[in-house]
């Protein structure tokens, strides 16, 4: 353990909390209710971090929402279905401990800071009919819409998303027929909920979770970067930070939360801890790793699981602080009909509609060529998918702004604009359309995966809600960049089911704790779920926090000695 004691402290709580968003304020709310005191250093000049970015959905296995809404579902099973589709990858104790921990932060942070949600219906597990224990609805919970404006001076220094219609809630986006039918949405509803800001999706969820620390008096200084750990020599009891140029160290009595989500805005890290070859990013520029900069002080152990590359899209003009430009996920506009993604060769390699098929497919390597076959790539849609569909931020029929497609009236001239063999575009589309004709994918089997159909397709489209032909020019190509996971990392710290960091004995690192995005996902290993993520956050902060505060939870112990989940559950 390092021994780096400042001359001074300038600052000091029982709890320190690095980062702002949900996984750091979870922690710090936990431990001020169990009896110390806690505060919260953030980096940027607003609050609520990655959470804010987010689609807000949480995912909780066996929740009491599903329970009280009659839904059949248990912890047990979520631990089966995760455990399942982890390839190996994940650890069962870690798994265990999510599926467990999950549905019991939830309750605790609804009754304590007033935390509103509920479940998201009609919105299935990704893997529903191709797993055993997936269910149709459930499972997914999003907050119900949170009045900003209590937050007082911290409403404008809490923040908001430019990539996410935070206006609406699922409920709305799905009754309005998807994002694929924006045009038919409710626009005098998102103009109401603007006027008063009332937040939903990620940056409601964030917005709770401030509320629940400024109603506390728990501290929020922002514009601090942390920059180091120090210790005693014995344990972690502090941070070496900088405001304005200035060195300020603070003292934590209790422990450490490291919670900074990842490291893709840091290009070296990406390739060497993802590899990810320059990846763009739709996260803030202070997600660059620091958390495996400060915990490597003091030999904290990091593991990696898979973490496939996603897809971005830019759309120019647009942008985000200090002239960054804004990334967004291509996911909900290349499974949509009328479009297909191709490599070089003109063909398609997967199931444009689930991203964790394409998004595997993408970096795969021909090792007889040394190249990747599947990249670069482009998402290729006719003149249908324009009239009808949105992309990204440009509505439907709008022209696409200058230097985002390369258009022409022929696949033909298409192909040779953007450099993809004509003949392989050729085949690869008109294969495509006699299988749209028949409703069934016969390559990939695009359109088989319910979740798919409700997030990426055209509920109005039968009979199978991703199909639909190319065959109305002008066509259109927009090369897709690589781009990191909004936050979620392979690589991360690895922890005890405390949340303490452990060193690469095994070891515990007293006084330091990780949540959320900093901490490897071996509590679901290969696979990921949307809202897995925001649920880890708020679990690991809820644990750490006891733990910090000297009360921590005995659940998962109680079931590893036997008890079934339901006689270890708190009363």
């Amino acid at each position: 353990m390092i021994e780096n004691l400042p001359p001074r402290w300038d600052m000091e709580a029982d709890l320190v909390a690095i980062g702002s968003g949900g996984g750091g304020l979870a922690a710090a709310i936990t431990g001020h209710d169990h009896g110390i005191s806690a505060l919260v250093l953030e980096r940027a000049d607003q609050v609520g971090g990655v959470t804010a970015l987010s689609m807000g959905e949480v995912w909780i296995p066996g929740n009491h929402l599903a329970a009280e809404a009659g839904i059949a579902d248990s912890a047990e099973s979520g631990f089966r279905y995760v455990q399942t589709l982890s390839m190996g990858y994940g650890n069962d104790a870690a798994i265990l401990n999510q599926s467990l921990h999950g549905p019991v932060a939830l309750r605790w942070f609804e009754e304590q800071i007033g935390l509103k949600m509920a479940v998201i219906h009609g919105c299935p597990d990704y893997y529903f009919r191709h797993n055993n224990d997936a269910i149709s609805e459930g499972r997914y919970l999003e907050v119900v819409p949170f009045p900003a404006e209590t937050l007082g001076e911290w409403q404008s220094r809490t923040r908001v998303s430019a990539q996410v219609p935070y206006a609406f809630t699922h409920e709305d986006i799905f009754k309005g027929g998807g994002t694929a039918n924006m045009v038919q949405w409710d626009y005098g509803l998102m103009a109401e909920r603007l006027g008063k800001d009332e937040r939903c999706l990620g940056p409601g969820l964030a917005a709770y979770f401030v509320k629940g620390a400024l109603d506390r008096g728990i501290p929020l200084e922002t514009g601090v970067e942390v920059v180091e750990l120090i210790g005693d020599g014995h344990r972690v009891v502090g941070v070496r930070a900088r405001r304005d140029g200035q060195d300020l160290f603070v003292r934590a009595h209790r422990g450490v939360v490291i919670a900074v989500s990842s490291y893709e805005r840091n290009p070296e890290l990406a390739k060497t801890l993802s590899n990810q070859i320059d990846p763009v990013s739709m996260v803030m520029p202070s997600v660059d790793g620091a958390h495996l900069r400060m915990a490597g002080q003091v030999g904290a152990r990091i593991a990696r699981v898979p973490d496939p590359t996603n897809l971005g899209i830019h759309i120019p003009g647009e942008e985000l602080e200090d002239g960054v430009p804004l990334w967004r996920g291509s996911l909900p506009f290349l499974g949509l009909p009328h479009t297909i993604v191709v490599n070089r060769a003109g063909q398609r390699f997967a199931d444009e509609s689930f991203y964790r098929a394409l998004y595997y497919a993408v970096d795969v390597i021909d090792g007889a060529s040394q190249t990747h076959p599947n990249f670069p790539c482009w998402v290729v849609f006719d003149a249908q998918a324009r009239a009808k569909y949105p992309f990204g931020s440009v509505p439907p029929g709008a022209d696409l702004p200058e230097g985002l497609a390369v258009s022409a009236d022929t696949l033909e001239e298409l192909a040779l604009r953007i450099g993809v063999d004509p003949g392989g575009l050729a085949e690869t589309v008109a294969r495509f359309n006699r299988d749209c004709e028949g409703g069934e994918d016969t390559l990939f089997a695009r359109g088989t995966y319910p979740w798919a159909s409700v997030m990426i397709g055209d509920i109005h489209q039968k009979p199978n809600a991703n199909l639909g032909p190319l065959r109305e020019g002008p066509y259109y190509a927009v090369e897709l960049k690589r781009m990191g996971g909004g936050g979620i990392a392979g690589t991360g710290l690895v922890a005890d089911h405390h949340c303490r960091a452990v060193d690469w004995n095994g070891d515990v690192i007293d006084g330091l704790y990780v949540a959320g995005n900093s901490m490897v996902r071996f509590d679901n290993g290969a696979v990921m779920q949307s809202g897995m993520t925001n649920a880890r956050g708020m679990t690991h902060g809820y644990l750490a926090g006891r733990h910090a505060a000297g009360n921590p939870s005995d659940l998962f112990e109680r079931v590893i000695s036997g008890e079934t989940p339901a006689e270890a559950q708190p009363a």
